[in-house]
């Protein structure tokens, strides 16, 4: 007992470790990003802070900048008077801006530029990180070839629909290689583009073209997938193939009977092919009370081991079945274009009209730690993955030609040297103000539904450790159905 709790303890400081490194350090580089290149250009800086508003506490260096650490941890700001008066989000400057010399044109540009710089350099660092300890995933979500065909999915109202998938005329061992002409290399792959796909037919039924390949003929399928799931996106309805392995045996059981070895690939139970947790746990009770057929993959070899009649799953010794695990090391560069396609894509799906994503289906603040604590627990590499796609999204969001943001900024720089004067000072200060309200709202609606999302998890892990009959054997999470 006392060993449990001084592992939880641990494993829990573990996770607030990654999320203060990760979170805050995305922040952080950020920051430095924009203070460096100010001082490098000369610039004057007042004040480094972490988190916005009152401080928690505050220094001022021998630099004479103030350092603080602030209450809200939403992100962070360096307070340059030259450049640009954001009074409204990090607090009035003590210091008389007329009074200072004027910076130039590209001192403005690089310091604006220089936070997004940071974030991906970060990014790519980390990257270089996973690139040599390899990124695990579950081969039912690094394969594209069908295992299983859903007969029926809920849509958005909870009603059971016949699943598109059915319709399409999908089958199993179908290999999906394209998306709407975009090709996908993961069942992941295929989740993403499904559910940013925008098209229609000529009738107003959404519409999704898989390039798949069947033997050796290549098709072009139309399907038209369903709004489903919690997030009501488009799903389609199959899993993908996973790759199931014995796990240890327990003694004096049929299992320990024969020649199963941990490591072993079940591809077959009494001839019948399986390709999911769900089909080898079905095949199993089909098979109870006669003796029962396991054919495995074992290097080359393809042995079959028949095991004695049991009359349950728990009683055959299997006492743990698991999905295979793949390790890859995507290369940096690799990776951080992947993030940079993902949120561009994510943000043409955000203001196209054709499209089911919206702004409900965006985490702010509160979803982004709640994600953060959540991979964390998954491990340091899926931790790390995160951190990279969080530094690329911070990075491109802060370029947005908005006010306030970078990209607002450097609009405003760019816009008066153009005209060779400034911009009026009430008109930026009006533009921000606005700016910033709109924000803040933006920020406060979805976290109304980051919030919904967590409660919602929190209830559905209650439900899965609620007590239930005990068996030892216990499948892993086969892929939801495909979205």
């Amino acid at each position: 007992m006392a060993f449990d709790l001084l592992s939880s303890l641990l494993s829990n400081l573990w996770v607030f470790f990654l999320v203060v490194v990760l979170f805050g350090g995305s922040i952080f580089v950020h920051e430095l990003g924009h203070f460096l290149a100010a001082r490098r250009r000369g610039a004057v800086v007042e004040r480094f802070s972490i988190g916005f508003g009152p401080p928690i506490f505050k220094w001022r260096g021998k630099d004479g900048v103030e350092y603080r650490l602030s209450w809200f941890p939403l992100g962070g700001y360096v307070l340059l008077p030259q450049l640009a008066d954001l009074g409204a989000v990090e607090g009035q400057s003590e210091l008389d801006a007329t009074r200072l010399p004027p910076v130039s044109y590209a001192t403005k540009m690089i310091v604006f530029v220089a936070g997004a710089a940071f974030n991906i350099l970060f990014a790519f660092v980390l990257a270089c990180v996973v690139w040599i300890i390899g990124q695990p995933a579950a081969t039912g979500f690094t394969s594209t070839t069908i295992a299983e065909i859903a007969p029926t999915i809920k849509d958005s109202t909870g009603k059971d629909v016949v699943s598109p998938a059915v319709k399409a005329g999908l089958k199993p061992g179908d290999v999906i290689v394209k998306v709407d002409g975009a090709p996908v290399d993961s069942f992941a792959d295929i989740v993403e583009r499904l559910a940013l796909s925008s098209g229609w037919t000529n009738s107003g039924e959404r519409r999704t073209t898989f390039t798949l390949k069947r033997g050796t003929e290549l098709l072009e399928v139309p399907i038209q997938p369903v709004l489903s799931g919690d997030e009501n996106v488009r799903k389609v309805g199959f899993t993908t193939v996973a790759k199931l392995y014995v796990g240890p045996t327990a003694p004096n059981t049929p299992a320990s009977r024969v020649d199963l070895r941990p490591g072993d690939q079940i591809t077959a139970v009494n001839g019948t092919p399986v390709l999911t947790p769900t089909q080898l746990f079905d095949a199993f009770r089909k098979g109870l009370g006669k003796p029962m057929q396991i054919t495995v993959l074992r290097g080359a070899e393809t042995p079959t081991v028949t095991l004695e009649p049991a009359a349950k799953i728990a009683d055959l010794g299997l006492a743990g079945i698991n999905s295979g695990v793949t390790v890859t090391h995507p290369n940096p560069f690799a990776q951080i274009s992947d993030s940079i396609v993902k949120t561009f894509r994510t943000l043409w799906a955000l203001i196209n009209p054709r499209s089911d994503i919206n702004a409900s289906h965006l985490s702010g603040p509160i979803g982004i730690i709640d994600n953060f604590i959540a991979v964390s627990r998954a491990g340091l590499p899926l931790a790390l993955w995160f951190t990279i796609l969080v530094n690329v999204n911070l990075a491109i969001f802060n370029l947005l030609p908005m006010p306030v943001l970078d990209g607002g900024q450097m609009l405003f720089a760019t816009i008066g040297q153009l005209r060779g004067r400034p911009l009026p000072v009430s008109f930026i200060m009006t533009a921000q103000s606005v700016f910033i309200v709109l924000l803040f709202s933006m920020v406060l609606y979805v976290s109304v539904f980051d919030v919904r999302r967590i409660v919602r998890d929190a209830k559905a892990v209650r439900a899965v450790e609620a007590p239930a009959s005990p068996t030892p054997a216990t499948p892993a999470p086969a892929p939801a159905p495909a979205k």
